[in-house]
């Protein structure tokens, strides 16, 4: 599948915001929520994790020592034990989504919790990313009218969000703490929520 030429560029500046916090958690335990069709961010951070799941519809067939895939759509619930992961990754997921609230609770379930996170002291962390209001427009023309961005993903899109709308879905799905920074000339939501 050939993608339109913007895609792997911001895709590459998203993962550059998560390897930081992939680092702090030496050979953890990673999901990756909506992993796309060649989950590309799961391959891409195999060298810093202890293992790696990748759950999407559209999964590729993976199924490795350290890397695997399931084939699933992100409904209301994940099919992982509580406590099972150390970091999960929602990667420009957010947006496409039927039902959030209810994925990130199952996200917040599937994290380790201080308790369960060993001598760190630290539960485990949600990190992603998600386009802002700001860019419904922007990314509307870039794939509308230029087709330099994948027209189908801009229009499966459900809803945008600013920072206000983060933190209080966040709030409402029980996650402890969440640091927001806009990147991409405000374009894009970071964010880092712990549990």
């Amino acid at each position: 599948m050939k993608e339109p030429i913007l895609e792997p560029i911001l895709r590459n500046m998203r993962i550059r915001r998560v390897l930081p916090h992939l680092r702090r958690f030496p050979r953890c335990r990673l999901l990756d929520v909506g992993c796309g069709w060649e989950a590309r961010l799961l391959k891409s951070v195999e060298p810093y994790i202890e293992s790696g799941v990748g759950i999407d519809f559209k999964a590729p067939e993976l199924s490795g020592a350290k890397l695997s895939t399931i084939s699933a759509t992100l409904d209301d619930k994940l099919p992982f034990d509580d406590d099972s992961f150390d970091v999960v990754t929602l990667m420009a997921v957010l947006e496409h989504l039927e039902k959030p609230l209810e994925i990130l609770r199952e996200i917040r379930r599937v994290l380790k919790k201080p308790e369960v996170a060993g001598g760190c002291g630290r539960g485990g962390i949600l990190v992603g990313t998600v386009p802002s209001k700001a860019a419904r427009p922007v990314l509307e023309f870039l794939s509308y009218r230029l087709g330099i961005v994948n027209e189908a993903e801009i229009r499966d899109h459900k809803r945008y969000f600013d920072r206000r709308d983060l933190l209080e879905i966040f709030d409402k799905a029980g996650f402890a703490e969440v640091r927001h920074r806009y990147f991409q000339c405000g374009m894009n939501n970071f964010f880092a929520a712990q549990v």
